[in-house]
């Protein structure tokens, strides 16, 4: 029996790669006022980032219930075997919802075979363990082996990246206001990294050039026992696809790297980091299949 991938929009894959690996998304709840969209569906990226440069504020909201009743009820009627990679539950409380709704559809299909898994990951890195999760169900692999991999993964994927404007940031609460405004007037760009599933400042820079140099300097101090020339590179962006290819450019001078997976940052994420983010993602050993 094939294994079935089901994953929600905080994983910022293309629509061609979804497609390719026939991954099943549920998108997460994105708000302006009184008015709900629903990620990458009802609304798009772009368009939340324009409203965001003309002032406009948006906020998230978890998938609700009812969407994972009737997904899984879906899947369970078909006698379906499934993954659900789950945004991390140190950012979102989908994964617990999941965890809650799968078990009461257990008490009507006792046989239904899902697992769920927290990835601590969002973004390109969480896309990156939902696309090698979809790449090995496509190749026939057996539940075990996708799971195994999907925790390699877990364990080993790395998130850096940087926003544009520190404003977003004090929005979210991860900047103090006084923060924001000083950064503000000296052009400073915080560095930050995914640790436990949740966002942790690294480092503070002045101006983008020195930002991606930094950002590669991390890069290489985290993969000292990895091959980057073999690995798939994540980068999304904020509508910035110039500042993407740029990094993009700067890590292949560098590392010699060859394969990328290059998309822009959903509503979902970019509700919270704003326009101009620039994200990297890699895995500090290189998984052997």
């Amino acid at each position: 029996m094939s294994i079935k991938i089901l994953s929600d929009s905080a994983c910022d894959l293309s629509k061609e790669i979804i497609e390719e690996y026939n991954i099943d998304i549920l998108p997460i709840i994105v708000i302006k006022g009184d008015e709900e969209y629903l990620d990458n569906v009802t609304i798009t990226p772009e368009k939340v980032y324009e409203d965001m440069r003309n002032g406009q504020t948006y906020k998230t909201a978890q998938i609700p219930p009812n969407a994972f009743s009737d997904k899984f009820s879906e899947y369970a009627k078909n006698g379906d075997s499934i993954i659900y990679i789950a945004f991390s539950s140190g950012l979102s409380g989908t994964y617990q919802t999941s965890l809650f709704v799968r078990e009461s559809i257990l008490e009507e299909y006792p046989n239904f075979d899902l697992d769920i898994v927290d990835t601590k990951a969002a973004s390109g890195g969480f896309g990156l363990i939902v696309l090698q999760a979809a790449k090995l169900a496509k190749e026939g692999k057996s539940k075990e082996e996708i799971l195994k991999a999907i925790e390699f993964y877990k364990e080993n994927i790395e998130h850096i990246f940087t926003v544009d404007d520190i404003e977003y940031l004090f929005r979210g609460g991860r900047v103090s206001r006084v923060q924001a405004f000083v950064g503000g007037l000296l052009n400073i760009k915080p560095v930050l990294h995914v640790a436990d599933g949740k966002l942790v400042p690294l480092e503070k820079v002045r101006g983008r050039h020195k930002v991606f140099k930094c950002m590669l300097d991390l890069m290489e101090d985290r993969t000292k026992n990895a091959n980057l020339s073999e690995q798939v590179i994540g980068i999304t962006h904020g509508d910035d696809l110039e500042g993407a290819l740029k990094l993009k450019e700067l890590i292949i001078e560098r590392f010699g790297a060859e394969k990328f997976v290059i998309n822009m940052i959903g509503a979902s994420i970019g509700a919270h980091s704003g326009p101009g983010t620039i994200a990297l993602f890699f895995l500090r050993e290189n998984y052997e299949n």
